[in-house]
């Protein structure tokens, strides 16, 4: 029972994560009005997070490989509430920004702790669907937290949305800092892969960045898309969007439920329907039925591939799982910087229809790795009982 108090603490603290980086999208309007900036430069505070993150996952994990793992969560956290209360009390944009900064700072580390910490708290053979748990987390951030912070904002300014966090952040801290096991790094068979391939490990984060870029090149502009392709009007993209987000939560639990069988084959799975639902939307996106079908199992494929790379990186980590988590870490966000920025450059030259097609193809390159990884593995195949 404690395990799984600590685990949904943990849970709480991905979704808070989750919810702060992309919260301001959802608040751009009101941040711009309150501080007397441009919608651009509140746009920068979602952007300059993700970059952060994107430079500092690697060298912050090789800083703290010593520190006990309940000590470095219950840091990081306390960093998390004091930096978003800061955030909400910001007189100007420059304050504000480097609140922003210093909480993504947190967040590099964390996601490249998070999966090992939580994995430790149980046994091998149930920890691919402790990982589902954990990045549900993660899944509920985009189908309640963000769309409930930015109601928030709007019926009471946005800063007591980010207010709002950071005392959600006191009830994560306290729940690991009493009840979270204090060991020692090194000391449990989760700080390790389980069949430790270097290999595999590079040829799954060349799979993440080509599978997250593809993803995102189609869903950073998937509004537009179903306002101009699809032909739904403004008010409907939020229900799709909904929609979208169950079945993300969907696929992080049926691919926690998989990936303790087979880790490879999941991932395989995986990114073969994400590919798929993508290529399904640039050629069915025109008729609505087909464009909502499509977005949702993007979305199911996408939460999936995050769930199973938590596992998989548990798995084939070739030297700590932390500094194998923080190099897919980094993956997955230059995977979403690179989408997002190919998704616009598409956008204006090609059409958002071409949009879908390019994650598509994309996607096909994630699978035909991921397909090719037994050949790069550097270690004979361990035979499954």
């Amino acid at each position: 029972m404690r395990a799984r108090i600590v685990l949904l603490a943990l849970a709480l603290s991905t979704f808070l994560f989750v919810t702060t980086e992309t919260l301001p999208i959802g608040l751009l309007p009101l941040i711009a009005h309150g501080l007397g900036v441009t919608t651009s430069a509140v746009g920068l505070l979602v952007t300059a997070y993700g970059l952060v993150v994107v430079v500092a996952s690697v060298p912050l994990t090789r800083l703290t490989t010593r520190w006990r793992r309940r000590r470095l969560l219950a840091v990081l956290l306390a960093v998390f509430v004091v930096a978003t209360a800061a955030a909400a009390a910001a007189p100007n944009y420059p304050t504000l920004l480097v609140a922003r900064v210093v909480t993504a700072l947190g967040q590099a580390l964390f996601w490249a702790i998070i999966t090992p910490a939580a994995a430790a708290l149980f046994r091998p053979e149930v920890r691919g669907r402790a990982v589902s748990v954990l990045y549900a987390g993660s899944s509920v951030a985009a189908l309640v937290g963000v769309p409930a912070g930015t109601w928030l904002g709007q019926q009471a300014g946005w800063r007591t949305a980010f207010l709002a966090l950071s005392a959600t952040g006191l009830v994560a801290l306290a729940t690991v800092a009493t009840l979270m096991p204090d060991t020692a790094p090194g000391t449990s068979d989760a700080d390790r892969g389980s069949a430790p391939d270097a290999g595999r490990y590079w040829s799954m984060v060349v799979t993440t960045a080509l599978a997250v870029t593809g993803a995102f090149t189609a869903f950073t502009y998937v509004s537009p898309f179903l306002t101009d392709v699809s032909g739904f009007g403004a008010g409907a993209v939020g229900p799709v969007l909904l929609l979208r987000g169950l079945a993300g939560l969907a696929g992080v639990l049926l691919a926690g439920f998989l990936v303790d069988r087979d880790g490879w084959r999941t991932m395989a799975a995986i990114v073969g329907v994400q590919t798929v639902a993508l290529a399904g939307q640039f050629l069915a996106g025109a008729t609505p039925v087909g464009a909502v079908a499509m977005v949702a199992v993007s979305g199911f494929a996408l939460a999936g591939i995050s769930a199973a790379l938590g596992a998989r990186v548990l798995e084939v980590a070739p030297a700590t799982s932390d500094m194998a988590a923080a190099g897919t870490s980094t993956a997955f966000n230059v995977g979403i910087t690179a989408g997002a920025l190919l998704g616009s450059v598409l956008l204006d030259h090609a059409g958002v229809r071409s949009t879908a097609l390019a994650g598509s193809v994309l996607s096909l390159l994630a699978l035909a790795a991921v397909l090719a990884e037994p050949a790069m593995a550097r270690r004979p195949a361990i035979e499954r009982p």
